[in-house]
């Protein structure tokens, strides 16, 4: 029997989280837990989750975790799911917006035989004109690119192809989880690392360019176009934040 849970780790988003909820609740195929780990938030984030649990039409559940950083908060937030009886695991994020069928089709990957599955992200359409829009894509072309071509991505010890990757949109088995020993327990960027653990295990990682996951721009409003760039070639912010908020 599979169980699916999906994992929205989340950081003082209590101005975006809604339509992040509002998004799953919208979803064709609710046969699954939500679960949000909320990273110690100092605004009205758990406040607003709650109120959407009361109202929900899956079961939700709230945990905190207080070890700073994405990936502490991932990482908790999908070995609490295993420990209650996931065996399949979707993520995205509290300022993203999954399209309607996006569960059913991380679903449909897995019970494919997929054991890791990387959806298409796009910009929101809420956030930024055409332009903008356009240069996100630009940006995530970029990073694709590049993670195809570096070096380090290619060698005996990889048994997948390089797949862009991005943590707001992806799906994984419990098994695999556990196997590739789980997300990097550190801030961002943790996207990379975590799939070259997965890519070390498995050559079963897939792409789906039908599980869409829209994805805010405000750090390409923040850093501007070049520093964008250069966080998703997972060479970090520099000296800027990595929360643009």
């Amino acid at each position: 029997m599979t169980s699916l849970w999906v994992i929205v780790p989340a950081y003082n988003e209590s101005a975006r989280i809604s339509q992040t909820l509002e998004a799953l609740a919208a979803q064709t195929d609710l046969d699954f837990t939500l679960l949000v780990v909320d990273n110690n938030s100092t605004d009205a984030t758990t406040s607003v989750i709650r109120a959407f649990a009361a109202r929900a039409p899956m079961p939700v559940h709230l945990m905190v975790e207080p070890e700073k950083g994405v990936g502490s908060a991932v990482d908790t937030g999908f070995r609490h799911a295993i420990a209650n009886g996931a065996t399949l695991l979707a993520r995205t994020d509290a300022d993203c917006l999954p399209r309607a069928d996006w569960v059913a089709a991380a679903r449909s990957a897995l019970l494919s035989g997929a054991g890791m599955v990387c959806g298409r992200i796009t910009a929101r359409r809420d956030e930024h004109g055409p332009v903008g829009r356009a240069l996100f894509a630009v940006v995530v072309a970029v990073a694709t690119l590049f993670g195809r071509l570096r070096p380090a991505h290619h060698g005996a010890g990889y048994l997948a192809p390089y797949r862009m990757h991005a943590g707001n949109n992806m799906a994984i088995t419990a098994a695999l989880y556990e196997a590739c020993g789980g997300m990097p327990r550190r801030p961002s960027p943790t996207d990379r690392t975590f799939l070259n653990r997965v890519r070390r295990c498995t050559s079963l990682v897939v792409r789906r360019g039908d599980m869409v996951v829209e994805n805010s721009t405000r750090r390409l409003r923040a850093y501007g176009l070049l520093r964008s760039a250069r966080w998703y070639l997972d060479r970090g912010s520099g000296g800027l934040t990595p929360d643009p908020r």
